[in-house]
This record gives C-alpha cells, structure tokens and sequence, in this order.
C-alpha cells in the first residue's frame, strides 16, 4: 500500500495535533529520513527537553507530547496516567503516520514506554533506541537512585549549590501542584548531568525552560515495570545508550537490558548523566543512527 496525502501530511514539518479516544494529542515533526518516533521521560515532564537536532539530520523525528503535557490533552482520572495508556496513545501515533515500520527513541520512562510498546507491537517496530533506561523498577531500584541522590553533594565539595540538591529532588517528587515539581526538578537538574557546574551557561536554558506536570508525575502504576523475563521476545535491532553518570537509570540497568535482548549493542557514554543527547550530542546521535546500518 503506498502512501496517502494523509500520510505525507501526517510527516510534515511542524506540530501536528489529532484526537485519540477524544482526547487532544499533539507531536512535532522534525528532520528527514526514516522515521523515527521519539518518546520523552517523566513521566510528566515536557518534550522539548528530547529535541535532537542531530538525529534530524538522519531522521524524520516525530516526539510525542505525551498526553497529560504540554499542549496534548488532560485525563479526566489523573489514576490513568499509567504505562498502558501511555502504549496506547503511541500506539495512535504510529497508526496515524501511517508509516508501516518506525524506529523509537525512549529516554528514561519513554524508555519503559516503547520497550511495552514493541513487545506488544513487534509488527510495528524497525528498531530500538532505548536511552537511559531499564527493564525494571521497583523497592531497589528506588533505593539505589536514592542512595546515589544523597551521594551527590560528596561529588562536588567545592560546590555549595550541590548541598541543596537531594532536597530540592525530594520537594519535586512529593509536589501536589505543577509549579512546585517544576521549580524542584529545575532546581535538581543538575543531579542529571555528569558535570553540570563546568558548564553550568551552556546547560542554563535547558533548567530555564523545564515544565512539567503534577498529575501524570504523581500517578503510580499499580504493579512496578519488570519485563526482563520478556526481553528476549524483541528481535529487532536495538542500541542501548546510558550515560556513566546516571545516577537514576544507570550503567547496570542498561547492562541487564542489552544482555536480555537477542540482537543489541551497548554504548557507555563516560561523560554524560541522564542527559547525554546534551551533554555528548555527537556521541550520542552516532549511536542512535548506528541502527540504520544494521
């Protein structure tokens, strides 16, 4: 079946906004090449954080404003903001493009998104880029990017600022309301980035413009995500991208992810946190188009 002026209009340039169950959800379109459909983190948190410029120069990226967000649609029952709905409205996307295969990018809970998404659409799916990442979460999981929170301020002694920084991530994980997690999280950024001080005015407009959203980051899934026993069933190409730094979806984490998947390579970016698109933006994009060659 060849393509349809829906579908070619469906790939334009811009933002893009249709409906899903009645639900307003918007994306942006970006770049040239194959597609590839780009799922943000959070959850809760705004898209344009993802934007990667460089991956524009070897695909078409399409990045989801994730419903609960941004210009895309409210929940009615904030207790929806789950994992399957997030896998339904990508889902929606994809249909919409009407591309039969596309690649996906997910970064850190998008990452959980599009690891669902292609096992319960391998149909769909050409390749994975899952970045920053994990096959699960859970008690230890929590514990582990806790203990490493409270570590932070011993990585940089000669930074006052860092002392502040566990609270500040504390306050943003209990917020009620959409400006104390975005201030929280603005004021935490910098426990996402490998090196955050030394080049604290290049990374100044990222923390200036963080939104984000009480009702999708506070909604809790009602079992904790572990497909690890399931990691097999994916056989398309995979790249698994993590930052050393990250003290939140660490090396360990995408060790476990590329060792359960039948055909993936790993890249350790080593000086990058959660953010390495920002941080080692060459690296980074060489990674990800590395999948159109396999």
């Amino acid at each position: 079946m060849g393509p349809t002026s829906h579908d070619v209009s469906a790939l334009a340039p811009g933002a893009h906004t249709f409906t899903v169950d009645g639900v307003r959800q918007v994306y942006h379109v970006a770049g040239s090449g194959p597609v590839c459909v780009a799922h943000s983190g959070g959850p809760g948190i705004e898209w344009a954080y993802l934007r990667a410029p460089g991956l524009e120069e070897h695909f078409t990226m399409v990045y989801v404003e994730p419903v609960g967000t941004g210009a895309s649609g409210r929940l009615d029952n904030a207790d929806n903001y789950r994992l399957v709905t997030y896998v339904r409205f990508l889902d929606a996307v994809v249909a919409h493009l009407g591309e039969p295969r596309v690649y996906l990018l997910g970064h850190s809970y998008g990452g959980f998104v599009i690891q669902r998404y292609a096992l319960d659409h391998p149909d769909r799916v050409a390749g994975l880029a899952l970045y920053d990442t994990s096959p699960v979460t859970g008690a230890d999981f929590w514990a582990e990017a806790m203990a490493n929170l409270a570590a932070y301020p011993q990585r940089h002694p000669d930074r006052p600022e860092a002392a502040a920084i566990p609270a500040a991530l504390g306050q943003a994980l209990s917020a009620t309301d959409d400006e104390t997690l975005t201030s929280g999280l603005s004021a935490a950024l910098p426990v996402y980035f490998a090196d955050f001080w030394s080049r604290q005015a290049e990374f100044a407009p990222l923390q200036a413009g963080l939104r984000a959203w009480a009702a999708p980051a506070g909604a809790q899934d009602p079992t904790p995500f572990d497909v690890r026993d399931r990691l097999g069933e994916i056989t398309v190409p995979a790249v698994v991208i993590v930052g050393a730094y990250d003290f939140i979806c660490g090396p360990r984490y995408a060790e476990e992810l590329h060792a359960g998947l039948k055909d993936s390579r790993l890249v350790v970016l080593k000086d990058s946190g959660h953010f390495a698109h920002i941080e080692q933006p060459a690296e980074f994009t060489e990674a990800v188009v590395e999948l159109l060659k396999r």
